[in-house]
């Protein structure tokens, strides 16, 4: 998820302006993300004091990268909100419910890619719309590339990881409940974890 813009997107994209990476130069090609081996997550502050951490096991993308000129490449992502999983059923049946996520009538949380720009060395950003519920708003995720590697079944991999912080709130996710002790129970801050394995489409 590391060199994305909107697929097919024919607005104007940024270009990288720093000399690309040469392990990505080869990179160029369409890839999927591989659902088993990536992880998408979340942590959030729980009753002021703890952080509470969940991921999405359900997850699907595309990518088309272009090594040499990164703020070519896109991306697509679509999370499956029932497949949410904090390690707890209630506390993940409430976030599938209308108090949050409402998953019955929105089952997708989906991310597409608008922009990107070289940051320096293995450092990248990414902006898209992330749509929440019946709410896109843009965001931007710094990555960093992890390299590339060979699997044992010949499949060409590459990998990215980073992360992103929103206000859960304008994306619609409001519900709360007040403290005795003051502040409320969960953060309206959440943290976003990308961890990307993308295989090489054949061609």
């Amino acid at each position: 998820m590391g060199l994305f813009n909107r697929k097919n997107n024919e607005s104007a994209v940024a270009t990288a302006t720093l000399p690309a990476n040469p392990a990505l130069a080869a990179l160029t090609g369409d890839y999927s993300i591989d659902p088993a081996h990536s992880s998408i997550g979340f942590t959030v502050r729980h009753a002021m004091v703890t952080n509470v951490r969940g991921t999405f096991a359900e997850h699907e993308g595309a990518l088309k990268l272009d090594g040499a000129n990164p703020g070519a490449s896109t991306a697509t992502i679509d999370v499956k909100i029932a497949s949410i999983d904090t390690g707890i059923g209630d506390r993940d049946g409430h976030l599938r419910s209308g108090d949050f996520f409402d998953a019955e009538q929105f089952p997708l949380m989906t991310f597409r890619s608008t922009e990107a720009a070289q940051l320096g060395g293995d450092k990248y950003r990414v902006t898209g719309d992330l749509t929440i519920k019946d709410v896109t708003k843009p965001l931007s995720i710094d990555l960093e590339f992890n390299g590339t590697a060979t699997d044992v079944y010949g499949n060409e991999r590459v990998g990215f990881e980073g992360s992103a912080e929103i206000l859960r709130s304008e994306w619609g996710l409001t519900w709360n409940a007040a403290l005795e002790t003051g502040g409320v129970m969960v953060s309206d801050k959440v943290k976003l974890n990308f961890d990307i394995s993308a295989i090489k489409n054949a061609a």
